[in-house]
């Protein structure tokens, strides 16, 4: 598994870096430089401590393929919306389209930065936040936690960090596939893996009657 973690780390850095550099023109993209450093340091800090104290998280983290059907559609929609969301601020860096002040682009950073803390919360309570939709053998319903207020904050917090992401690299242009296209397939994975979740885990019918909202309290 170490080997497979170095490798998909360095893999997933030299990806963002021309997906980033190559659109813009330039590796003179300061938005750029910086969204990197608070991507991978938070990462790389979690998957060292993961790695000594929670292996079993960290190698449900590491599983891609998807045993559902429609997870694995949505998954693949959820790749290209990626794609597209991290792509469309380089090329308006190349072109001017729009230009962020540079507080603006420190406070997305921000929010970046607490979307993964709400991650981070997640992994503390759910041991089971496997990266793929499935229920294993002596699984349990969480209820601790940002689970007492909404049913899926993990997922809540992955909106943080993309909806901020493209104002993070200097875009305004960005925000618009962002939250048009990445929102949608975020929902989408959610009322699936509900279904899912309500067929094969006990336990997991009676807490959604417990907690209502599936993502923002008071909204849905």
């Amino acid at each position: 598994m170490k080997r497979m973690l170095i490798t998909r780390f360095f893999g997933a850095l030299i990806l963002l870096c021309l997906i980033f550099f190559l659109p813009a023109g330039t590796i003179w993209y300061w938005q750029a430089w910086v969204y990197l450093l608070v991507l991978f340091v938070p990462v790389t800090l979690v998957v060292v401590y993961l790695s000594k104290r929670s292996p079993d998280l960290l190698e449900r983290r590491m599983r891609t393929k998807e045993t559902e059907p429609q997870q694995s559609l949505i998954t693949r929609l959820g790749v290209i919306s990626f794609l597209i969301v991290f792509v469309a601020p380089g090329f308006d860096r190349r072109f001017a389209w729009s230009s962020v002040p540079p507080s603006l682009v420190i406070l997305a950073d921000a929010v970046v930065i607490a979307g993964y803390a709400l991650v981070v919360w997640v992994f503390k309570e759910n041991r089971y936040a496997s990266r793929i939709v499935e229920v294993e053998k002596g699984q349990t319903v969480v209820t601790t936690g940002p689970y007492r207020i909404i049913r899926h904050p993990m997922y809540l917090g992955a909106i943080l960090m993309y909806a901020f992401t493209s104002l993070a690299l200097g875009s305004y242009w960005g925000t618009i596939p962002a939250l048009g296209l990445l929102v949608p397939v975020l929902v989408a994975r959610i009322n699936n893996e509900e279904e899912v979740l309500a067929r094969e885990l006990k336990g997991y019918k009676e807490y959604m009657d417990r907690t209502r909202y599936r993502l923002i309290p008071g909204i849905w």
